[in-house]
This record gives C-alpha cells, sequence and structure tokens, in this order.
C-alpha cells in the first residue's frame, strides 16, 4: 500500500468543474473495484483497453464498441453489494473475490475451493462453528449470488442513462460461451459481443500483468470454447502484443478516458448530481450500517455550507465530496466494516487509509478532483488528531469543515456493529463535545445542528469569518498572553491553542501580536469580555 503524504490545502473549485464526462466517473468508482477484488488500481481500465483492442480488431463500429468500452468498466460493479455475507462466512471477502482468477467459476474444484474458505482467518474451533453454521442456513446467502451481482451491475448502468444495448451487455458480462454462466439463460452468439469481449480482457489481463504475454496466450487458449468466444480468443492469440498494448507506455488513466468512443455521454449539472447518488448509493451496498450514509451526510452538508454563507462553488463541491467521500471503502474488508468488537491495530491502519484512497480514485480527473481534495480531509481535525495526514487547523478546508461535522452528526445517528443510532439530542451534545474540544470547527457544528433541525444560539456576525472560540483567542493573544497561557485560560491544550493562533493570523492577514492586535482594536472586540462562555 503507497504512503500518505501531505495533502494540500485545496483551492475552491471552479465553476466548470461541474461538468463531467460520464467516463471519468465510473472509471474513478472502477479504481475502487480494483482494491475489492485484492487487484492493484487501474485492472479494470487495463482490460478495458484489451477489450477496445479486441474489439478494433474484429471491426466493430462506434455504437457497439460504447457497449464494449462501458461494460468492460462495470462488469464486477455488483460485486461488493454482499460483502457483508461474503466476509460473515468466509472471513475475508477482499481476500476471498482475489481468487476469483486462480480457477475457473464452475466445476468441483471451484467449489471446493470456495469451502476450504470457510471462516478463514479465524480459530478452528470458531471454523468449525461457521462451517456447521453455513451447512444449516448459509446457503441461503450465496443463492443466486453471481446472478445477482451481474443484476445490480445492470441496474448502475440504468441509473446512468446508458443505452439498452449496453445494459444488456453488462447484465449478461458472468455469461459463459459454453452456457455454465450467470444467470446461464445464454450461451454462444447468444451473448452480446460486448459481454464475451470484456469478460475474455478481464482475465487475461491478470494473467498478463502477473505471467507476461505467454500466460495471456495460454489462458486464452486453455478457455476458449468453453469460457470465452473461440474466434475472440484466437484473435488475441493472433496478435498479443497488439492487443495485450505490450510496450505502450501511455498512462492508463489518460488512454482509457480519451478512447471513450464518439457517441459518449457528457453529463448536464443536474444529470452530474443524479450519476454521483447513484454511485454513493452502489458504494454504500458494502455494508448495511452505511445504507443510505452518503446521500445523507451529503444533503446536511449541503444545507449546512448554505446556511454558513458559503460561496455557489463551495456548497456544490461539500454536496458532490458528500455523496463520494465513501469511494475507499470498498478497499476495505467487510470484516472490519462489520466487526462488532474493537479494532486491532493493523485494522485501524487500513480504516485511516480509506479517505486517502478516495482521494487517489478521484485525482485524475479534472471535475472530480476538487472533491477528492475536499474528501481526502473529511477525518483530519483542528487538533491534528485526525487522519489520514494529521494536519491542523488553517491546513483543513472550510468546506471540510463542515463535511466532517455533518459527517460525525450521521454516523452518530445510524446504528453501526458495536452500538445502536445515537438519538438526535446526543448526537447534537456529542458534537458541540467535539467543537469545544477544539476537533471540530465551532462555525461549522453550529451550521449542521441548524441544519439537522436542532435549536442553536444565534450566530454573532464575526469579522473575517472568524470563530467565537478564535475570538476568544485573539483576546487573550492581544492582552499578551503565550500560546500556553492561553491553553491553560480556555482548557484546551497548547497545540490546539497554537492551531487557532495561526488559523486567526490567516483569516486576518496578520503576522504578530501586534498587527493582530491592531485588527482586534478596529473591529472592537476588545471592548467585550475577554472569554466568551461556552
Amino acid at each position: 500500500m503507497p504512503a500518505v503524504t501531505e495533502v494540500a490545502r485545496p483551492e475552491t473549485p471552479r465553476p466548470e468543474t461541474a461538468r463531467l464526462r460520464l467516463a471519468e466517473l465510473v472509471a474513478a468508482l472502477s479504481l475502487g473495484i480494483d482494491l475489492g477484488f485484492g487487484q492493484p488500481m487501474e485492472h479494470v481500465l487495463r482490460q478495458t483497453m484489451i477489450a477496445l483492442r479486441l474489439a478494433e480488431q474484429v471491426g466493430l463500429d462506434d455504437e457497439t464498441r460504447l457497449g464494449v468500452y462501458y461494460t468492460a468498466l462495470l462488469v464486477n460493479v455488483g460485486c461488493h453489494a454482499d460483502a457483508h455475507e461474503q466476509a460473515k462466512w468466509f472471513g475475508d471477502d477482499v481476500a476471498m473475490k482475489a481468487t476469483k482468477y486462480d480457477k475457473e467459476m464452475v466445476g468441483v474444484l471451484s467449489t471446493v475451493s470456495m469451502l476450504r474458505q470457510i471462516g478463514a482467518g479465524n480459530p478452528p474451533l470458531h471454523r468449525f462453528r461457521v462451517g456447521l453454521e453455513f451447512a444449516m442456513s448459509g446457503r441461503h446467502d450465496l443463492d443466486g449470488m453471481i446472478e445477482g451481482h451481474s443484476a445490480l451491475a445492470r441496474a448502475l448502468a440504468t441509473q446512468l442513462g446508458l443505452p439498452e444495448t449496453v445494459q444488456e451487455a453488462v447484465g449478461s458480462s458472468y455469461e459463459r460461451w459454453d452456457g455454465r454462466g450467470w444467470p446461464g439463460a445464454l450461451k454462444g452468439d447468444a451473448i452480446p459481443i460486448a459481454s464475451r469481449l470484456a469478460q475474455l480482457a478481464e482475465y487475461t489481463e491478470v494473467a498478463h500483468r502477473i505471467g507476461g504475454v505467454d500466460a495471456a496466450v495460454e489462458l486464452a487458449r486453455k478457455r476458449a470454447g468453453s469460457q470465452f468466444d473461440p474466434e475472440l480468443a484466437a484473435v488475441l492469440c493472433s496478435r498479443p502484443d497488439v492487443v495485450l498494448g505490450e510496450g505502450e507506455s501511455t498512462e492508463t488513466w489518460d488512454a482509457v478516458i480519451a478512447a471513450e468512443p464518439s457517441l459518449g455521454v457528457e453529463l448536464t449539472p443536474s444529470q452530474f448530481d443524479h450519476a454521483l447518488l447513484a454511485v454513493a448509493n452502489f458504494v454504500d451496498l458494502k455494508s448495511p450500517y452505511m445504507l443510505g450514509h452518503a446521500g445523507a451526510v451529503s444533503e446536511l452538508a449541503e444545507a449546512a455550507a448554505g446556511g454558513m454563507g458559503l460561496a455557489s462553488t463551495e456548497v456544490d463541491v461539500v454536496r458532490g465530496a458528500g455523496l463520494l467521500h465513501g469511494l475507499g471503502r470498498l478497499g476495505v474488508s467487510n470484516s472490519i466494516w462489520d466487526k462488532r468488537g474493537p479494532l486491532g491495530a493493523g485494522e485501524w491502519e487500513r480504516v485511516r487509509l480509506t479517505p486517502y484512497l478516495t482521494h487517489r480514485m478521484l485525482r485524475q480527473s479534472v471535475a472530480l478532483a476538487p472533491l477528492g481534495d475536499i474528501a481526502v480531509q473529511l477525518r483530519e481535525r483542528l487538533d491534528g488528531s485526525g487522519y489520514p495526514s494529521g494536519i491542523a487547523g488553517s491546513a483543513i478546508s472550510g468546506p471540510a469543515r463542515v463535511l466532517a461535522a455533518a459527517d460525525v452528526y450521521r454516523s452518530m445517528r445510524e446504528p453501526r456493529p458495536h452500538r445502536e443510532a445515537r438519538s438526535a439530542e446526543r448526537a447534537a451534545s456529542e458534537l458541540r463535545a467535539d467543537a469545544r474540544s477544539g476537533r471540530l470547527d465551532g462555525d461549522a457544528v453550529a451550521a449542521v445542528l441548524a441544519a439537522a433541525g436542532h435549536t442553536v444560539s444565534r450566530r454573532q456576525d464575526r469579522p473575517a469569518g472568524l470563530t467565537a472560540r478564535e475570538v476568544d483567542v485573539l483576546r487573550l493573544l492581544s492582552r499578551g498572553l503565550s500560546s500556553k497561557e492561553i491553553a491553560s485560560r480556555l482548557v484546551i491544550s497548547p497545540k490546539t491553542a497554537r492551531n487557532h493562533i495561526e488559523h486567526i493570523y490567516v483569516k486576518i492577514g496578520a503576522s504578530s501580536r501586534v498587527t493582530a492586535s491592531h485588527f482586534a482594536l478596529q473591529q472592537g472586540l476588545m471592548s467585550g469580555d475577554d472569554v466568551t462562555t461556552m
């Protein structure tokens, strides 16, 4: 896993980033699907390029190539929807799905391999109990699992407004040439050619990446006539260097986006929002405890941002970042997300990487990068105690502060594996406590609570966007108190006091106590009590 690096403070998004090519959103989602299968990012992008090269070799027209393009990108998009059940029976849903490419998914060997994974990662006695429970009732959870994956992928294609031909191809992407696929309704030439190309490209990409050209050719030959269309497999075997892109150095993301057929889709702002919500809801399917979370966070954060008077572009980016902030969860097993007990140190480290993974998935798209810049700061805290980078104070943007408060509130209002949903009153109380402790921004918390229907004290208009706590710190700073003395007076840590001072300097354009004091005098801030009652 790549190391987490410091994340620069995001710039205000440009209005034109509200427009998006659908290919960019689906390609970003595919990076999360890669991780959910235990594959390196861009596995799906590479298989898409292989499928398109095959399509070119057999002379498909633009309309058919559009189906190939989106089928290859969406082929496995529904496979995380039952990750809860996969983790329940097999221990680690990501590790389980990673075995997909080891052997064919039909036959005795496939069944034996699956049964051997029951209760994986647990002591022998626990595995025995899980195995017994699986024999009695667990099979019902797996009935129709693969058919369900293809149906869900087709549903997303429908929600994204893709043509009927694409929907049909995505829904048939697990069918096999010999008729032994899923749902098993089609065989041979009756399977859409986009489905046949996507499946051949998916498996040979893995073989090529691991074993080179010879391994990919051997796999295509071995499964020709059973899993794969024999004519398409023959095309790959006859020109493997061309089809597999051997020796090409073009960046994969750029190549895939540029390769979208001319009939590709550009979204209007309203279509953009609809597509973001469709993807967000699909991501939330990964865990029953997260259903609807992204949409609720996005809606609450948008209302709070509007209530705070943020610029319309910032409100837009808060809404979008709220919808996509959970993409990184796709790369972490549900054995962690759905665990009822406390997480171990290693499990926590994987959780702490999720905002970083989200940022990595969104950063290559001009339209999505501003959303990733906000989403990556979702779990950062003003006192530096957050993750993934531990940034603090003014390094955390205003939109990210609003999104963080909305996420914390909504998370408390929803059930989790280790606790029941908290009441609105308790959630509000804990959110206010986080503001008082200097972890969350006070104004953002007040705006979120107001948007959630709680009664909050009328927010005073303060100069330069200073919060009530920052006014407290500025008054004491102007009196000549050190950061340590300010911390003692306000019952906060010295580090938090220093973060407040840094943030104040940035907001008011000061560089020293003297210039800060002059600002306080000009704004009439020294005429009141030195410390605001909390």
